[in-house]
């Protein structure tokens, strides 16, 4: 704790003495001359009884600067040095010194504020919680960022951010909660992500390229959202090294292809999965009938077939089982009437006899006609994500997937996490 706030001094004295910073936020916010005189070691006047609180002003102030719309007037009331009566501010005892003030949390969520945020933010060295939801925050992640040690969420979903994914991110050790989602992000993924103790990170709609990491699974997230990006590959074995703490996974439109492995099975907390979308082949794993706790499966719009399994469908707590737009040409027993488990159900455009809405017969034929699915020769086993599978796999490349109107489920929109 003492190391951290030595730094946090160290880079608030580094910033005071610049000059360009001390200019332009003195024109700003008309700084008085006994700020002035403090910084230049006159001492005249006294300095402020709470340092941390008078770094976060600073910081706030310089945040005010690069505002360029603010249409609820949120940060109208930002002005003068008590930071802990600013709308958004939250003020609360430092951890290690419970005698004196901090801010601990900024929540900004729905304001609809324009700007960019500025490198002084690293002045907040006490903060945890930063949510800057649904705003028009725009430009990249500051680097000064790696000074937040105590940040333990990260919420910059729905803004404007852009550039490579925020590696900076990846140095803050207490952060655990992470989202990125609808931003403008692009590029490959860094393979230290998957490494960090994270329990929820969202980075959904964004244009993430490339590929996820091999070393998908070392982590100990409960909830993993990768839907509408361009992976492309297979989604890993390693998948299951996840098996103790995930609880939900959505891939939706990721372009991942090859077969569903066996162990997505072994997955025993899964309450959500959905990988619908994508490039899928192949049959349903049986191993998904050990899945006891989970609610929501979706594989619709691939190109899976073969049988849909009665034990996938006697699962004891599922409530909505999609199949649609594949290529399964039967249905083993309580499957062809699922109805009377009161699960809510798509079996629509498949090759299922005596089932309304189905495909042609003839673009059925065609498919009976192509060789079985060998799962050992599409799925990338050694590539895991990222690669495209063999030549001679019936996977599509991303290129050619194409657009589609996606149905956004529940956890996409509304997780857990405030």
């Amino acid at each position: 704790m003492a190391s951290t706030s030595s730094t946090c001094i160290l880079l608030f004295l580094f910033f005071l003495h610049s000059s360009f910073f001390f200019n332009n936020l003195n024109a700003k916010h008309s700084i008085t001359n006994n700020h002035k005189h403090l910084h230049r070691h006159n001492n005249n006047h006294n300095p402020p009884l709470n340092i941390r609180l008078y770094r976060a002003f600073l910081a706030l102030q310089a945040w005010k600067h690069v505002i360029y719309s603010d249409p609820h007037n949120i940060t109208s009331n930002w002005v003068g040095p008590s930071v802990c009566n600013y709308t958004g501010i939250y003020c609360a005892p430092s951890l290690d010194d419970p005698k004196t003030k901090v801010v601990a949390g900024i929540d900004l969520n729905h304001a609809d504020i324009a700007g960019f945020l500025p490198d002084e933010l690293a002045f907040l060295c006490d903060l945890s919680i930063l949510h800057l939801n649904s705003n028009r925050f725009c430009g990249i992640v500051p680097e000064t960022f790696a000074n937040l040690t105590r940040l333990s969420e990260l919420d910059l979903s729905n803004n404007r951010f852009v550039g490579p994914f925020p590696s900076v991110v990846l140095s803050l050790p207490s952060l655990v909660y992470l989202d990125l989602r609808y931003n403008e992000f692009e590029g490959s993924l860094p393979t230290q992500l998957f490494d960090k103790p994270f329990d929820a990170f969202f980075l959904n709609n964004n244009r993430f390229t490339s590929s996820i990491p091999r070393n998908l699974g070392k982590s100990k997230a409960s909830v993993m959202v990768f839907a509408n990006n361009k992976f492309g590959g297979c989604l890993p074995e390693s998948i299951v090294n996840f098996a103790d703490t995930l609880e939900e996974l959505l891939l939706i439109n990721t372009s991942i292809s090859g077969c569903l492995p066996i162990q997505v099975g072994f997955l025993y907390k899964l309450t959500v999965l959905d990988v619908s979308f994508n490039n899928i082949v192949g049959p349903i794993p049986y191993s998904l009938s050990g899945l006891s706790h989970l609610e929501q499966l979706n594989i619709g719009h691939n190109m899976m077939s073969g049988i849909v399994p009665m034990g996938v469908c006697a699962l004891p707590k599922l409530v909505n089982f999609t199949f649609s737009y594949n290529f399964f040409c039967e249905e083993e027993g309580i499957c062809k009437n699922l109805t009377s488990k009161k699960i809510v159900y798509d079996d629509r455009r498949n090759c299922l006899p005596n089932k309304a809405l189905q495909r042609s017969e003839k673009e059925c034929r065609a498919k009976l006609e192509q060789p079985p699915v060998d799962c050992f020769e599409v799925c990338c086993v050694e590539s895991g994500f990222g690669k495209n599978v063999s030549v001679g796999s019936v996977a599509i490349p991303p290129s050619a997937i194409p657009v589609a109107a996606m149905p956004v489920s529940a956890p996409i929109l509304a997780p857990r996490y405030p």
